[in-house]
């Protein structure tokens, strides 16, 4: 061969030389770029489960507060049905005290229903005034009560589970 075959020769051999990497850089890219598509592809279905769940959630809350107070209606429906049938008892033959009985039945009967569900009546009288439980609206002087002591309770107070709902109004001895 002569010098002019042989540059030839390496310049075709050169110019082949890059294509090769070239084919090894194309390869490489797709398989990079197949990755990434399908990355984006799981980062868009996750994208859409984490919504569908915040909706799921969101509906199931929205549930819980429609229908939070499901439990105390069933169960003062009893006490509902007490009612009407005393309603709709024969008013000629009612005395005053078999009102009066059967009125404090069912009063027993809803007490007992709040109390179940966490209810309590905040005792007031002969205790010290705490200004968390009570509510002074009078003030007065009985010798039978030390000073800050609740007198009278002019109002019932409530409590729920641990949260007062309704302060008792109270009167409190100076």
């Amino acid at each position: 061969m002569t010098a002019e075959e042989e540059q030839s020769a390496e310049t075709v051999e050169a110019a082949e030389q890059p294509e090769a990497p070239d084919t090894d850089w194309e390869q490489e890219a797709a398989k990079w770029k197949a990755q990434a598509e399908d990355n984006q592809n799981k980062m868009l279905r996750a994208m859409a489960d984490m919504e569908n769940l915040r909706r799921r959630v969101r509906k199931e809350q929205e549930d819980l507060a429609k229908y939070a107070s499901l439990k105390i209606v069933e169960e003062l429906l009893p006490v509902l049905d007490n009612f009407e049938r005393a309603l709709a008892a024969d008013r000629e033959a009612m005395t005053v005290e078999s009102l009066l009985t059967g009125v404090d039945m069912v009063y027993r009967q809803m007490v007992q229903v709040f109390e179940k569900e966490g209810l309590q009546a905040i005792e007031a009288k002969g205790q010290p005034f705490d200004p968390h439980i009570h509510q002074a609206v009078m003030q007065t002087q009985d010798p039978d009560f030390d000073s800050g002591v609740v007198v009278e309770e002019l109002q019932k107070g409530y409590q729920f589970k641990d949260r007062v709902i309704r302060p008792s109004m109270v009167k409190v001895n100076e």
